[in-house]
């Protein structure tokens, strides 16, 4: 995926839904998931008030939007190199 400056219209641009911010948009894979994993502990761990637990959950659900866009770029991307290769007929896909 392309970088992006921060500029209007980027979450389109990017494949991001509506209801992530900009910032989600620069997140890279790795940074998004370890997020993402750090919410999940906080609202397995529980303590929480029931606002805050809402509000991690939203940002987990942004967070795993982040993680599927990405990784359906990449996948993408592999298709591409395998078509262009022409690996890609009769594949071992399983």
């Amino acid at each position: 995926m392309a970088k992006t400056d921060g500029t209007a219209g980027v979450g389109e641009d990017a494949g991001i839904g509506e209801k992530t911010g900009a910032a989600e948009t620069t997140l890279g894979y790795e940074q998004a998931r370890d997020e993402l994993v750090e919410v999940v502990r906080r609202l397995e761990a529980g303590g929480t008030s029931l606002e805050e637990s809402l509000a991690l959950w939203e940002r987990g659900e942004e967070l795993a939007t982040v993680c599927r866009r990405w990784l359906e770029g990449a996948r993408a991307r592999l298709d591409a190199a395998l078509a262009r290769s022409g690996d890609g007929e009769g594949g071992g896909e399983g």
